[in-house]
């Protein structure tokens, strides 16, 4: 059986959707709602799952130019709100947390470990998905790209993240999907767990993490591992 004790006072920094929750529904509907509106056609499932992970705006400027749609900078903030408006109405319609990840979380946050949500995704769009989804209670911190110095792969929006969950750089493990994900962990020198059933057109394999996991009854044990090679040091934030 692990020894769970070493996640006592550990910070777990998770990404939010690829990795954390199977957002893609909802948000792939909503750009497909503003394509037909544009009278362009709607963008196949499996090609637009890749774009999700660098926030709503790059979404819709890669789907629309995936269409042969570029859109005119003049245009986007317009669009951007429609999609705001109607995906604030959907957002949680079809989204789900991945299989095992609520039971993670509570086996995590029993173990003692402080967890935080590290998105690129806009906080106002995050809090009530992890509201509607009963998953907010678990979270020390949400911390999307509007609350960060500059978002991932900015070490900043991690190191951010972990000290507004009260915890330690030294003591953190990052999950995530993406080479966002990838990119802020290594800059922040925190030890990366991925996921590989996100949203990336990198393979999480090929991203190099400390730990591939597939599945989450496989991140307790990730995390412990991660934590047990990297002893605690007196440093802080």
């Amino acid at each position: 059986m692990t020894d769970l004790t070493t996640l006592a006072g550990a910070t777990i920094v998770f990404d939010l959707d690829g990795t954390l929750v199977d957002s893609a529904p909802d948000l792939i509907g909503t750009l497909n709602v503003i394509l037909r509106e544009e009278d362009i056609a709607p963008l196949p499932f499996d090609e637009a799952r890749p774009f999700i992970g660098h926030g709503a705006r790059r979404l819709m400027e890669r789907g629309f130019a995936a269409q042969g749609h570029p859109v005119p900078a003049e245009r986007m903030p317009a669009l951007f709100e429609r999609f705001i408006a109607h995906y604030n109405q959907h957002s949680a319609d079809e989204t789900r947390p991945f299989p095992g990840a609520v039971r993670c979380l509570t086996e995590l946050k029993a173990a003692g470990a402080r967890l935080a949500i590290c998105t690129n995704k806009l906080t106002d769009l995050s809090l009530p998905i992890l509201q509607k989804l009963d998953l907010i209670d678990f979270f020390d911190a949400v911390i999307g790209a509007d609350l960060a110095p500059a978002p991932k792969p900015d070490a900043r929006h991690l190191t951010h993240t972990i000290e507004a969950a009260g915890g330690r750089i030294d003591r953190a493990v990052m999950v995530g999907d993406a080479s966002t994900d990838a990119g802020a962990a290594r800059a922040a020198k925190v030890p990366l767990v991925l996921v590989s059933f996100g949203y990336t057109e990198i393979p999480a394999a090929d991203l190099n993490p400390d730990v591939l996991v597939d599945h989450f009854d496989e991140l307790k044990n990730a995390c412990v591992t991660l934590l047990t090679a990297c002893p605690a040091q007196d440093v802080r934030l």
